[in-house]
């Protein structure tokens, strides 16, 4: 059974950094990719961030473009995501996803998801 445990959340000002985990287990992960997305109140789910998992090719949404990175290593089983210079419009449910294919922007390629973590930036 695939599990995604996401950690690394809480509050920070703007202008901070947060760093997330995703802890993955269940299966070997060497033909998938990982992707994080997130959720604010009211909002639909948004692509943030994904990469290959043996290629590491990734892919950005062009709102966190130069500000969020993400990477992974396989020796951990773990994909992270590196949040700089955050905004209040960051804040968000943030949720690791796992697709059996290339990095991919659309959250209905990604079959298992984590419980999400809650990321809040104060202005």
């Amino acid at each position: 059974q695939v599990q995604l445990v996401e950690s690394g959340g809480g509050l920070v000002q703007a202008g901070g950094s947060l760093r997330l985990s995703c802890a993955a287990s269940g299966r070997t992960f060497s033909r998938y990719a990982m992707g994080w997305f997130r959720q604010a109140p009211g909002q639909e789910r948004q692509f943030v961030a994904a990469i290959g998992w043996s290629s590491g090719i990734t892919l950005y949404a062009d709102s966190v473009k130069g500000r969020f990175t993400i990477s992974r290593d396989t020796a951990k089983n773990t994909v992270y995501l590196q949040m700089n210079s955050l905004k209040p419009e960051d804040t968000a449910v943030y949720y690791c996803a796992t697709t059996p294919s290339a990095p991919r922007y659309s959250d209905s390629s990604y079959n298992y998801w984590g419980q999400g973590t809650q990321v809040t930036i104060s202005s």
